[in-house]
């Protein structure tokens, strides 16, 4: 069993809220957002409407109180990001209503998705993902609701000049996608320009759509996820840093993350007009796994790295009994870790990582200044 089969099962065991601004004149007047399930926020749950989360489910229990489409136990980093600009939560894409209200931003994520098409890991031998709702579909999607948005271009310029377009984070699943069927890293390596590729193309295409300023999120460190931690169960001590995570795997990333950024500033020079902003979520991330007590979570080495909700094994990730299975049991303090389920982490880090994006030094070039600070 692999971290496939945890995605899956979440999503098996798997109100939106408003943030009402009094001011007059935000920064943005929409957001956009493209991505998995680290911003999904609620659409891989409207493909699971037959097999619904229960009511008393783990998932949404910290904000929300109910499950609320998202694989975390409140909000995520995307809905941070919203209610730091004074805009509602984004509604998902494949839960809108006829009459519904999306001059505000629409949300295209869905959880399990990756930046290449399932064709690509079938061609290859590769188990495919959990969901065939690639970076390209929910470009697709963007497209099918273009015309509820804005009637023309000149309408469309104006009213995307002041939108903001988030494509990703993705690419992660492509990856777990190899390492799932046993891939070394070098041969994972080997794919990491393609996965740049189709995050650039998509970012191209919204461009010609008329979008101005974008954000383009590198990826997370996974050599300290909890899931691909229990998943690679290395017994080497030489194969774990200082801090307990896996020195390969985030090394992995930081080679995809110096590619796509390498690819940001081409798209970049030859948009002159757009303004990409890169998220770096690996060392907003790192850092509160670097230093936990100083963010607020627990300083014990031993549990830092654990996974809140779950059931047994050193990093409690069980993946035959997931967050929300049988037997399986939340943390008594969900604000003292860092990780969630497993795969995902918790609203507490979450919030810590949308404020180094929103008001720290994460975001290159800067966000605008956003009216409301993050609590």
């Amino acid at each position: 069993m692999k971290i496939f089969n945890l995605f899956c099962i979440i999503l098996t065991f798997g109100i939106l809220g408003n943030v009402v601004s009094s001011v007059d004149s935000l920064p943005y007047e929409a957001i956009f957002n493209f991505g998995d399930s680290i911003s999904d926020t609620g659409n891989a749950m409207a493909f699971h409407r037959d097999h619904p989360m229960p009511s008393d489910s783990p998932y949404g229990s910290t904000y929300f109180k109910h499950p609320a489409g998202r694989l975390s136990n409140g909000r995520l980093i995307i809905d941070f990001i919203a209610e730091a600009y004074g805009l509602p939560f984004l509604p998902a894409v494949k839960n809108l209503t006829k009459d519904q209200d999306i001059k505000k931003g629409v949300n295209f994520a869905v959880a399990g998705s990756t930046a290449l098409e399932e064709e690509f890991f079938t061609n290859r031998g590769v188990r495919v993902p959990a969901t065939n709702n690639s970076l390209n579909v929910q470009l697709g999607w963007f497209k099918e609701l273009k015309s509820s948005l804005c009637k023309n271009k000149e309408d469309c310029d104006v009213y995307f000049k002041k939108s903001l377009f988030l494509v990703g984070e993705i690419g992660g699943n492509d990856i777990i996608q190899y390492a799932f069927d046993q891939k070394t890293i070098a041969e994972i390596q080997e794919i990491i320009p393609i996965i740049v590729e189709a995050i650039t193309n998509t970012t191209s295409a919204l461009i010609e759509e008329g979008a101005i300023e974008l954000v383009v999120p590198g990826n997370f460190p996974i050599g300290c996820n909890a899931a691909f931690l229990t998943m690679v169960d290395s017994k080497k001590k030489e194969d774990f840093d200082e801090f307990g995570c896996l020195i390969a795997y985030n090394n992995l990333v930081e080679y995809f993350n110096e590619q796509l950024k390498n690819a940001i500033k081409t798209l970049q020079q030859k948009n002159s007009q757009a303004k990409i902003i890169y998220f770096d979520y690996y060392n907003d991330a790192k850092r509160l796994y670097q230093a936990p007590q100083q963010y607020g979570f627990t300083s014990d080495k031993n549990e830092i790295l654990k996974a809140c909700c779950g059931l047994d094994g050193p990093y409690n990730v069980n993946f035959n009994i997931p967050c929300g299975g049988p037997g399986a049991k939340v943390c008594s303090d969900t604000s003292k870790l860092i990780n969630w389920d497993g795969a995902h982490l918790t609203e507490a880090a979450y919030r810590m990582i949308a404020k180094g994006l929103v008001e720290g030094p994460f975001a290159i070039p800067s966000l605008q200044t956003p009216p409301f600070k993050i609590a």
